[in-house]
């Protein structure tokens, strides 16, 4: 009788943690929605402002100069957070695979519905790789696209700089340097994103490894 009851206490408290993860994991996604567009209309204003701008020669430049920087600061902020909204929300949907893997233990019919292969997030025997998936899927990220934005705004700003200093007659080169400058970023973004996504996957085996030696 004490063990029924204690399964019963054991399966409302997943049943609690599941519904946790559930609000936790779109808490991540609204998040990273308003973030994005944040970001978004405040570039999106500062683009509006230098249209104006740009009808005085004198005024434009040194405002691009002070507005561009500021938005690509603005941008690094946002895609740090983005980053780490997205490896919340990989924790918590892998949190509710787990539980998911147990409630089809419970009783021999529920495999038939609660399949891995119908299932939002399949389950496996070790958690899924966060890490070796396609490289296109690691440019899908919220994070990516923010950052594929805002390293175009410091390829700008490298661009209006560089013909501010070397004249018009060497617009190539100023845009040459724009396109290198924002190519570095995203290079650089990229390794920052999947050594983040790395650490995770590293967190997650762990605990997977340190929960099989205590079983």
């Amino acid at each position: 009788m004490e063990e029924q009851s204690n399964h019963a206490a054991f399966v409302t408290a997943l049943t609690t943690e599941h519904f946790v993860l559930q609000t936790a994991a779109s808490s991540t996604i609204a998040e990273a929605a308003a973030r994005s567009t944040l970001y978004v209309m405040a570039l999106s204003s500062a683009l509006v402002a230098l249209g104006f701008a740009s009808q005085s020669p004198s005024v434009f430049l040194p405002f691009a100069l002070l507005a561009l920087p500021g938005i690509f600061i603005l941008g690094i902020f946002t895609v740090v957070r983005l980053v780490d909204t997205t490896l919340e929300n990989q924790q918590y949907l892998t949190g509710i695979a787990r539980i998911r893997g147990y409630y089809k233990s419970m009783v021999p019919e529920a495999g038939r519905y609660l399949r891995s292969d119908t299932a939002r997030w399949p389950e496996a025997p070790k958690p899924p790789s966060l890490t070796r998936g396609p490289f296109l899927a690691m440019l899908g990220t919220t994070a990516a696209m923010i950052a594929f934005l805002n390293n175009l705004v410091a390829g700008a700003a490298v661009t209006l700089a560089a013909t501010a200093m070397f004249g018009r007659d060497r617009l190539g080169v100023a845009i040459g340097a724009g396109v290198i400058t924002a190519a570095i970023f995203m290079a650089v973004f990229m390794s920052y994103q999947k050594g983040r996504f790395e650490g995770l996957q590293e967190m997650i085996e762990g605990a997977e490894n340190e929960g099989m030696t205590h079983d």
